[in-house]
């Protein structure tokens, strides 16, 4: 993914490092570097949201549309997530450098989500009509650890969304014609709190790390991806690169991922619940309103 290439005299100080518990930039082996949230900055889609973590950019855009139920479930809606490698994110991005790493993400975020979203709640009329998701993933610069970035930034754009409230319905026989508010402010706020998000621990030596720079998954053996609800439940596990995990290293690094997920997850709902508890001292101007 990263055409980053070091040296031997490099991948041993990053090794030793690490066996120190002092990594590169100053940190220790469960911390993240920092990050930046922007909240609803795409004002055609229903939701949005812009992610930063260090040199990894990500930008999540929801959309909205009716669809028909399908048939094995009847009184739930649907979720689609679409992953798209920018070509300026990193020269290995080029051509078709980034399909086989958008299919993976866009697959085990769905994953991940499908055990904790309630479709149930995209539900309009059992059988007949449904809210559907559009989650499109944008990865505009590539800095390492792309898996907690980017489930980082879709559960924020997800609970950012909001649903355009039904004001009537209309029975034509078997069929039903729906009636949507006109006011782009009369929608009501989709519930995403309790989605889960990934927790990626890169094995380096006999340690691991959580949060990885792209020399430091250069340096790894392999990488554990883990998918942690709020209450520290894991939905998911990934394996990425060549390595091998022993079954004792395998559940000491699920449990450290469960627990590193419980923070992060508070951590985002916080920002969260403070970003829209700002928004409604904010008065709406405009001839919309």
């Amino acid at each position: 993914m990263s055409l980053v290439s070091l040296n031997e005299a490099e991948k041993v100080y990053i090794i030793h490092g690490v066996e120190e518990n002092f990594r590169c930039d100053g940190r220790s082996r469960q911390d993240y570097r920092p990050l930046e949230l922007e909240m609803d900055i795409v004002s055609n889609a229903n939701g949005s949201a812009r992610l930063r973590l260090a040199n990894s950019d990500i930008l999540v855009c929801v959309k909205v549309e009716i669809d028909t139920p399908l048939p094995e479930a009847p009184k739930d809606g649907k979720v689609e997530y679409f992953v798209d490698c920018s070509a300026n994110a990193t020269p290995a991005f080029e051509g078709r450098g980034g399909e086989h790493l958008a299919a993976e993400l866009s697959r085990f975020l769905s994953l991940a989500h499908s055990p904790v979203f309630n479709l149930s709640k995209l539900c309009i009329v059992p059988g007949q009509s449904c809210w559907k998701l559009f989650v499109d993933v944008l990865i505009l610069e590539c800095g390492g650890n792309l898996f907690d970035a980017v489930s980082l930034a879709a559960k924020a754009a997800l609970c950012n969304t909001s649903l355009p409230n039904i004001v009537g319905t209309y029975e034509d026989g078997q069929n039903i014609d729906l009636q949507i508010s006109d006011d782009p402010f009369d929608t009501k706020p989709l519930d995403a709190s309790d989605l889960s998000v990934l927790v990626s621990l890169c094995k380096i030596g006999n340690s691991y790390v959580a949060d990885p720079t792209i020399e430091e998954e250069i340096c790894g053996a392999g990488c554990i991806v883990v998918s942690v609800t709020p209450k520290g439940n894991v939905t998911a596990v990934l394996k990425k690169g060549a390595g091998s995990f022993m079954p004792d290293t395998l559940n000491e690094i699920i449990m450290s991922g469960s627990h590193i997920g419980i923070l992060l997850n508070k951590a985002l709902n916080e920002t969260l619940t403070q970003d829209m508890s700002s928004n409604v001292c904010k008065q709406q101007y405009g001839f919309l309103k």
